[in-house]
């Protein structure tokens, strides 16, 4: 391989020296966790940004017929390796925050900005890949590397190359400026979070409490020298409290903190408050689009989607949500009608809707969440996922032995074919903790690529915030949080499973943006059926399976309140979407009038005025969804279709299993996703199974 192009391996080896002393240079193998400090980071950013630059300028110098081989691959090898080095530095800031390691990885992002705009801009650059494009040797390529070039010429017009020099200049800047007002939102979110508690020793202010929460938040009480229960705002905690908390005074206070996160309302009013990073972004957003002579950011974010235009995102979301609003108005007037009739609620709060919405439940199906959670034990549940996995797939999944993690709870695993060949490798972090960031993910430690000395096997970070054991008590998982790790897992699967050689289009790279939750959300459905729940549940004491009678009423509540959950999630896809194409942030609107305006269209609750959602709405602000929150909806009808195979052919069909694995699993961003849903469906995507799913036929 040429100098300008070695090998992760080979860059190591030659770096021997300063790995020793600084873990992020090491990208021989695995991050050393254990080892990477805040102190590491600005030094390995230094020396790496150094060389990248000092190689790229070296393959720009050359005057020779530019090709895959010299020119695309180097440069595709150059950018990997400084992924590489700030993927564990931007993961650890994710579950394992502390302040150092924030101000270092602050400090990290617009450097990591600036040159990746510096790239995206090059003209030079743009100019080769233009040159490679227009050579006859383009058409011998493989269909990886032809798709990473066309995306590479996409994204130099996309990243501002085809500017003016002053152009450039502001486009770079506000890139920095971005990923600085990102990290902030994220920050004042979790700090937001942490913050607020809620300290019981009153036993009767605990009534209708689980015991599995009561247990949780009693070890978080004693960990900090405190008596009695401490409950918080991180999601195992508020969930199990706004659902079954008797004390309705409490569940509004709780409610109160948990909506007004990060803003100027609430018990930490103006404190972290998000609401100008968000006016910031937005005009930031706008301002970059118009640059590129796009009339707004929704414009310029869908070049890299499914769909064609704005209007499509909106008549798709309107149009679901012309389906599922009236079954939610039906919905929310039953749950009124039951809490006024049986408890005597004149008025039904946003804080009352959780609970009274699970009294409904177990009054409509004697069916509760807790019902099943001793079914779920963590242990039992993991194992059964990966049969599943194997049924499909053929494939193998077992611990790998000890690795360097962050945190002792960390499982690591390793994923097998019928070959024993090594498909993947992940982490598995299970379990919500002080200064961990909040929600579900999947992200990238290493991606699959072919260098001289073999496949390297990608490797992928999964991380949940279920509710840790407690005492002598495993984890337990409510069946929703069985659902969360099944979306994740597929996340991981799409990822570890790519048979594509070449990063720019392997596992999720250079997937579409609104395809990418596909193989997540198709997991899902694999959590519904008895075939699976024979190999996921069991007693965690008795060892005893899932009774058929609470099979049934588990299948029997699973559309309960189906259309209220849908309109909420197409609330949020229609105020993102509004938000980045016809709001104007320098006008008189603000960003809560329009989130009230979209509410009076399609929200059936409409909750109080001191709610500020937005303020902690980071898959938009924080996240990479900024116009494509539509894509978990969109995805899943191509989901709900795709899985509707299964149900034809049998949910443990293997040959089924195998087409979904080669024709999209193993594909990447080779091909454009529609393809891949037509060469796997044989026809175009239908609406009918997302409906017949969600119980919203007939």
């Amino acid at each position: 391989m040429r100098p300008h192009g070695r090998s992760l391996t080979q860059f190591a080896v030659v770096d021997k020296a300063t790995t020793i002393t600084n873990p992020l240079l090491d990208l021989s193998s695995l991050p050393r966790f254990s080892a990477i400090r805040s102190e590491h980071v600005g030094p390995a950013l230094d020396e790496l940004l150094a060389r990248n630059r000092a190689e790229r300028e070296q393959l720009l110098a050359r005057h020779d017929s530019h090709t895959w081989e010299s020119f695309v691959q180097p440069l595709e090898d150059i950018g990997e390796r400084l992924n590489r080095l700030w993927s564990p530095v931007a993961h650890l800031n994710a579950v394992r925050n502390n302040q150092p390691l924030r101000e270092a990885y602050n400090e990290g992002l617009p450097r990591i900005s600036e040159y990746l705009t510096e790239v995206a801009q090059d003209e030079r650059s743009y100019r080769i890949y233009k040159q490679i494009v227009a050579s006859p040797k383009f058409a011998q390529l493989q269909p990886a590397q032809k798709k990473i070039v066309e995306n590479a010429l996409r994204d130099f017009r996309l990243s501002g190359a085809e500017l003016d020099a002053a152009g450039k200049q502001r486009f770079k800047e506000i890139q920095q400026e971005f990923a600085r007002l990102s990290s902030r939102f994220e920050e004042h979110v979790l700090d937001a979070t942490q913050a607020w508690e809620l300290v019981l020793t009153d036993e009767a202010d605990l009534a209708g409490v689980p015991e599995t929460a009561r247990a949780v938040a009693r070890e978080a009480a004693a960990r900090d020298a405190k008596p009695g229960f401490k409950f918080t705002l991180d999601a195992p905690s508020y969930i199990a409290f706004m659902t079954y908390a008797d004390q309705r005074a409490l569940r509004q206070r709780m409610y109160e903190a948990y909506v007004t996160r990060a803003s100027d309302q609430g018990p930490d009013a103006g404190r972290w408050d998000n609401s100008e990073i968000i006016v910031r972004t937005l005009r930031l957003r706008r301002e970059a689009a118009q640059l590129l002579g796009y009339a707004n950011y929704a414009e310029y974010s869908l070049q890299t989607k499914m769909v064609d235009s704005v209007d499509q995102v909106l008549r798709f979301l309107r149009d679901l949500a012309a389906r599922a609003k009236p079954a939610a108005e039906r919905e929310l007037e039953e749950l009124r009608g039951f809490a006024k009739v049986e408890f005597g609620l004149e008025r039904l709060e946003a804080w009352d809707i959780p609970y009274y919405s699970e009294k409904l439940r177990q009054h409509l199906y004697h069916f509760s969440q807790e019902d099943v959670r001793p079914y779920f034990p963590v242990d039992r549940v993991i194992t059964g996922m990966f049969d599943v996995v194997q049924r499909l797939y053929g494939l193998t999944i077992v611990a790998a032995g000890a690795v360097d993690t962050w945190n002792p709870d960390v499982r690591f695993y390793e994923i097998r074919d019928g070959h024993s060949e090594l498909r993947g490798r992940f982490y598995l972090d299970l379990y919500a903790r002080p200064h961990k960031r909040g929600g579900a993910w999947m992200d990238e430690c290493i991606n699959r690529k072919r260098t001289s000395h073999g496949v390297q096997a990608p490797v992928a970070y999964l991380t949940c915030n279920s509710a840790p054991p407690a005492g002598d008590r495993p984890a337990l998982f409510t069946h929703e949080e069985v659902i969360t790790l099944f979306h994740e897992f597929g996340h991981g699967l799409h990822h570890m499973l790519t048979q594509v050689d070449y990063v720019g289009v392997a596992g999720i790279n250079g997937v579409a943006w609104d395809a990418v939750e596909l193989p997540s959300q198709i997991m899902e459905n694999w959590c519904w059926e008895r075939k699976t729940l024979d190999l996921i549940a069991c007693h965690y004491k008795s060892g005893e399976p899932l009774p058929q009678e609470l099979f049934d009423k588990l299948s029997g509540a699973k559309n309960f309140q189906s259309a209220m959950q849908m309109v909420r999630q197409l609330e949020f896809g229609l105020f993102d979407m509004r938000l980045h194409s016809d709001y104007d942030p320098n006008g008189d609107q603000s960003v809560q009038a329009l989130l009230d305006e979209v509410r009076r269209e399609v929200a059936v609750v409409i909750p109080p005025s001191y709610n500020r959602f937005q303020n902690a709405f980071s898959h938009v602000f924080s996240g990479g969804y900024a116009a494509g929150y539509y894509s978990y909806k969109w995805a899943e009808v191509l989901s709900a279709d795709a899985f509707a195979k299964f149900e034809e052919n049998g949910v443990f069909d293997r040959r089924t299993g195998l087409e979904f694995l080669h024709g999209f699993l193993e594909q990447g961003g080779t091909r454009d996703a529609m393809e891949l849903f037509l060469d796997f469906r044989g026809r175009a995507p239908r609406i009918d199974a997302l409906l017949r799913h969600n119980g919203l036929t007939g």
